[in-house]
Order: C-alpha cells, then sequence, then structure tokens
C-alpha cells in the first residue's frame, strides 16, 4: 500500500509541475485540509482552488529529495521556487507531510522554509 500512496502524491506533484491544478484536485479529497505550518490552513477542495488560482498562476518548479512512505502517510522533501506577483522566483526548502484516506490526498502539513540567496 505505501506505494501506491507515493503513487497518488507523484500524480498530483506531476499536476501540479504542469499547471493541471483540477488535476491535482482530483487526487484529493473533498475536504482535504491543507496547513502551511506557522501560515494559514485551508479546508476544502474549493479553498484550495482558489489559493491555487491566486499563488501558481504560474506553476512552481519542485525537486523532491526524498519521498518516505509509512502507513497512510507519505512525507516529501525538497526544494520548491514560486513566484511573485512581479514573476520572481522565491525559493523554499520543503518538507510536505500527506495524510491519505480511500486512495486520496486529504491532509497536509506543509513545512516551508525560505532559502538565502
Amino acid at each position: 500500500m505505501p506505494d501506491s500512496n507515493k503513487d497518488v502524491l507523484q500524480q498530483a506533484n506531476a499536476a501540479v509541475r504542469t499547471g493541471d491544478n483540477e488535476g491535482f484536485l482530483a487526487c484529493c479529497t473533498d475536504d482535504v485540509v491543507w496547513s502551511t505550518v506557522g501560515g494559514e490552513t485551508l479546508v476544502g477542495k474549493e479553498a484550495v482552488r482558489a489559493w491555487m488560482a491566486e499563488e501558481y498562476v504560474q506553476p512552481p518548479e519542485f525537486t523532491v529529495n526524498t519521498l518516505i512512505a509509512e502507513g497512510d502517510l507519505v512525507a516529501a522533501q525538497g526544494e520548491i521556487i514560486s513566484y511573485d506577483d512581479g514573476g520572481r522566483p522565491i525559493r523554499n526548502a520543503y518538507c510536505d507531510v500527506w495524510r491519505l484516506r480511500e486512495g486520496k490526498l486529504a491532509e497536509l502539513k506543509a513545512y516551508v522554509v525560505p532559502l538565502v540567496k
């Protein structure tokens, strides 16, 4: 089962990379909870959809360095580059810890740390 959970996250990540927000959301439960530690918490697909439409106007670029699955959890650690309103890159290290339910992404705790230029 852990391999299939990894596959779900890899499919979701592939959609994000190409700007396919709906493809990403298809991998999520309707009541998905997206929490950024020290930041906001989004509840439900509509909230995540609205956030992605605003924050991922230009799809982020990211590299997954480590992917670990245990039970219903999948953790991805790596680096991500997103873009501000002016199109300037913002580099961060991240660790996303996802809980899956019935083969879909149900809960995220995202740890995001700015990288020094």
